[in-house]
């Protein structure tokens, strides 16, 4: 309650309100006053509240009140239910009934206004049926209702403009820049006319342009309509290849696996598409529809305030403070059998957990291959050669991307070596050539002193004899070295798979020993686990109590500290009093006649002596008007009866005047004569 009374204090206080009231002027407020701030508080909602409720009758008040509260859909408190009791403590200016009212008031006042607005023009006006028998009410009623529906329309619309982000300036902008290019346009378009007017058969060639342009829209057209009919035939071919595909897998399937390898397999498919559609897909049909519910109500109500946002952030406290106490009264019961069934629970909900993201992951999978198949027919179709042969996919695309790519790699090696190997010929047959050029001066030189001596064509064989014997030893040499080769290579990897199995025999050993300490550690890990969950919770909720009363004891002390305050005013007010006394008694005691006089008992004392003296002088002129009352009251009578005879001169003295022609009143001496 103090919370309630803080808020409405403080909202009062700000503007457009702009009150001075504390918690205690506030309370202290009379039952009219109250009413009054209530009724201002509808004023700024509704204009036309805006009255004085000394001026009107309270019934009307508590009438005119109740109709705009139903109209802002305002519902009392479970114990204000009750509509008479409810509007007698409105009447009465109760105060559990109007700081509810106050209360829910200021916390959304930019939502009431804008409803209270609305409620002018949407709320329709109750004719009775048998008015509506008349055409033109009937007609008129018709249209009322049109015009309703068109504001609605139009509201809507002005709201959705309203938090669409558009502003009048950016779209002014864009309409002038859309203007300038308009007129852009118009001055190059004369431009261009001014210079086709100079040229001859214009207006031919304009024709002409005209008609060229037209043939390229159709043939633009027909082409597009030529790919799309190309597209259709390759999605179906594709259709087509995939069901053969299929069949043609089923049957592979079916002739390499046996009936039982089949119906396991359909069976596993079977459950596992049961429970996609059992379990899996109604929670996320229903948390999709919750979703949309949720979103559609958040779009159907209006844009939510602070106020809102208060109250929102207030009732989360308050659920998270009873879900804070029901576990700390779970955890207080510790009843054992829940603490037995509690690894069971653990262990089913991490069980349905792993199934919900398995199943998850094989809808992803599920997703994605849809999705690579998607991409695989765009790109085929994109990839698809103009004269519509087939395009090569699947498996042969695999191994086809495979082969090239080992091609392509083996390609560059070869390239590489054609490369030296081309450098190198070419300074090998540069070689070549001088060498032959001396092998020929050289051979010429042999035959001629080989013919000198006659011994002609034994260079030739002795060179073949040679050639042919180092050729045998050259094959000897790699013969031997290859087999020496092979078995240095063999005792080589004799000895290192020794060295490896000496290395790795301690580390064996020792993994063996860290592995069943690893259990250990897993073991232990998990009871320090459950153990540390545990503490947390009863750390959580020991926390929230504290919070709890943390929060409670700061209340208390604002309280003392308002009381406290209070109760010093109070004293400091005591204290004057008590001086202001003091200084009169001495002032009263006092011998000094000056100081005396400054007493307020001598003050109050003259003034009584005052006051009876005046009161005297009064009651005697009391007292001698009453004794010259009748004589007062004749001379009064006389005088009228004096005024009386005047007015009859007056009278008398006016026809005088008017009848001047007949004769002439002369006054003389205080009497009256007529001379005719």
């Amino acid at each position: 309650m103090s919370e309630q009374l803080k808020f409405i204090v403080e909202q009062l206080n700000k503007d457009p309100f702009k009150k001075s009231f504390n918690l205690i002027t506030f309370d202290s407020l009379e039952p009219m006053q109250l009413l009054q701030i209530l009724n201002d508080v509808l004023a700024e909602i509704d204009s036309k509240q805006a009255l004085d409720i000394r001026e009107e009758m309270p019934e009307q008040t508590v009438k005119r009140m109740c109709a705009l509260l139903g109209m802002l859909k305002y519902k009392p408190p479970g114990n204000q239910s009750d509509v008479s009791s409810f509007r007698q403590g409105l009447v009465i200016g109760s105060k559990p009934v109007v700081h509810p009212i106050l209360h829910w008031l200021l916390q959304r006042v930019p939502e009431l206004k804008k409803r209270a607005y609305l409620a002018r023009f949407l709320v329709k006006l109750e004719v009775p049926a048998e008015f509506l028998q008349d055409d033109v009410i009937s007609d008129t009623y018709h249209q009322y209702e049109e015009l309703v529906e068109a504001f609605k329309m139009y509201h809507k619309e002005c709201e959705q403009l309203r938090t669409s982000g558009f502003s009048t300036a950016e779209i002014r902008r864009d309409i002038s820049a859309m203007e300038e290019e308009k007129d852009q346009l118009i001055k190059r378009v004369e431009r261009l006319k001014k210079r086709v007017e100079s040229v001859s058969n214009h207006q031919r060639m304009l024709e002409q342009a005209r008609q060229l342009r037209v043939e390229k829209e159709r043939e633009e057209s027909l082409a597009h309509q030529k790919q799309e009919q190309k597209n259709q035939l390759f999605q179906a071919e594709q259709r087509l290849q995939r069901s053969r595909q299929q069949l043609k897998d089923m049957r592979q399937a079916a002739a390499d696996a046996d009936p039982e390898s089949l119906m396991k397999r359909l069976e596993e498919e079977i459950k596992v598409n049961s429970y996609m559609v059992s379990e899996k897909l109604p929670k996320e049909l229903e948390g999709m529809r919750h979703t949309v519910q949720y979103l559609q109500k958040v779009v159907s109500e209006p844009a939510m305030g602070q106020a809102d946002l208060q109250e929102l952030e207030d009732k989360i406290k308050e659920v998270d403070s009873q879900i804070n106490q029901l576990i700390e009264k779970k955890m207080m019961r510790n009843d054992p059998m829940d603490d037995k069934l509690t690894l069971y629970r653990q262990q089913a909900s991490i069980i349905i957990r792993r199934k919900e993201a398995k199943a998850e992951e094989l809808q992803e999978a599920r997703e994605e291959l849809a999705a690579a198949e998607r991409e695989l027919r765009q790109r085929t179709n994109q990839a698809r050669p103009a004269d519509g042969e087939e395009v090569i996919r699947g498996d042969e695309l695999k191994r086809l991307v495979g082969k090239l790519r080992s091609k392509g790699t083996l390609y560059k090696k070869k390239r590489q070596e054609i490369a030296e190997l081309k450098a190198e010929y070419g300074v090998l047959q540069r070689t070549e050539e001088i060498l032959k050029q001396r092998h020929e001066t050289v051979q010429q030189r042999l035959q001629t002193v080989e013919a000198e001596k006659g011994i002609s064509g034994y260079s030739n064989t002795q060179e073949e004899l040679e050639r042919v014997s180092a050729i045998k030893s050259e094959l000897d040499e790699k013969k031997g070295r290859t087999l020496d080769d092979m078995s240095e290579m063999v005792k080589k990897l004799n000895s290192m798979i020794v060295e490896k199995k000496s290395a790795l025999a301690p580390i064996i050993k020792e993994l063996r020993s860290l592995r069943q300490r690893c259990q250990e550690l897993s073991q232990e890990y998990d009871e320090k686990k459950a153990q540390y969950e545990s503490c947390a919770a009863g750390l959580e909720s020991n926390r929230s109590k504290l919070e709890q009363e943390v929060k409670a004891l700061r209340e208390e002390t604002a309280q003392e500290e308002n009381q406290y305050h209070q109760i010093n005013c109070v004293s400091e007010i005591i204290e004057m009093q008590m001086q202001r006394a003091a200084e009169e008694m001495k002032a009263y005691v006092s011998s000094d006649p000056q100081e005396r006089k400054k007493a307020i008992r001598e003050v109050y004392m003259k003034n009584i002596a005052e006051q009876e003296l005046l009161g005297k002088k009064l009651r005697e002129k009391q007292k001698m008007v009453r004794e010259s009352h009748s004589a007062n009251m004749e001379q009064m009578k006389m005088w009228r009866d004096l005024e009386q005879l005047m007015e009859c001169k007056k009278q008398c003295f006016i026809r005088a005047q008017s009848q001047a022609s007949i004769g002439q009143v002369i006054q003389e001496g205080g009497e009256d004569r007529l001379v005719l």
